[in-house]
């Protein structure tokens, strides 16, 4: 990546956070020879403790009551490519619950496959492509766009508790400026309200997001044509792999004068 500090630049390596999707599937029924396995969830996620996050996934939407509930909690069995990125619970004979309820209640990813390279391809699949812009910033109004985003958060000025996203200006002016208690919440009202406006696709603006850049995050972006996404956190691995493969560039650590630039740096001049 690209380091700005202080006036100068310089390349080096630096570490990410892994991120990886991970689909829920769920073996239940009372008659055990004819159970059905179904698909509930795909959530990305750090690899880890991965079924402890399906335990709490089944608890936290009301599938199981206790430890009886699960009776094996394994990884996908005879696809090595995706083994460890699918983790199937198998439930006791005794519970039940809506599938179709957790179906519309729950974010679901349409990703073929699983795993990062798959979830690349599907946002191909769904209309994205390359973005060939001449869009230029900068970068002194790179290091200024975070305190712009922050001094437009006003519930959070207050209550120290939400995430702000905002388009800008190539000059750093702000556009729109939403906040949530979700950051993709944030991302989804400012892009929402471009559309609503006509002014998609965003080809001539910023997005400027208040926590880390996820691959929701950047491929929410990718989708409205943002040529250069901002955020004051990190940015994941495979959030860092969909800016590059669509010609995104991608900010992190935009803060206290200084950002670090992971992907097609020659927009920031």
């Amino acid at each position: 990546m690209v380091r700005h500090r202080n006036g100068t630049v310089d390349r080096r390596k630096d570490i990410l956070a892994v991120e990886e999707p991970l689909e829920i599937r769920v073996r239940w029924g009372e008659n055990v020879a004819s159970r059905r396995v179904d698909p509930v969830a795909v959530t990305m996620r750090t690899p880890g403790h991965d079924f402890e996050l399906v335990a709490g996934f089944l608890h936290g939407e009301g599938i199981v009551k206790g430890t009886n509930d699960v009776t094996e909690l394994t990884y996908c069995r005879g696809d090595e490519a995706q083994e460890y990125n699918i983790v199937e619970a198998r439930l006791a004979a005794d519970v039940s619950f809506d599938l179709e309820r957790l179906r519309r209640n729950v974010f679901t990813s349409s990703s073929c496959g699983v795993c990062g390279k798959a979830s690349l391809e599907a946002v191909e699949a769904v209309g994205c492509s390359l973005l060939v812009d001449d869009f230029r910033l900068d970068a002194a109004h790179v290091s200024e766009l975070p305190d712009r985003l922050m001094e437009g958060q006003r519930v959070f000025a207050r209550t120290g508790g939400l995430h702000a996203a905002g388009l800008f200006t190539a000059g750093g002016e702000v556009v729109v400026l939403r906040e949530d208690v979700g950051r993709h919440n944030a991302v989804d009202k400012v892009l929402g309200w471009a559309l609503l406006d006509r002014s998609l696709p965003a080809t001539e603006r910023v997005l400027v997001v208040s926590g880390r850049a996820s691959f929701e995050i950047v491929q929410k972006a990718v989708m409205a044509q943002v040529p250069l996404l901002v955020a004051v956190g990190a940015p994941s691995s495979l959030a860092v792999d969909l800016a590059n493969e669509f010609g995104q560039t991608l900010v992190g650590f935009a803060r206290n004068g200084g950002f670090n630039v992971y992907t097609r740096p020659e927009r920031i001049v």
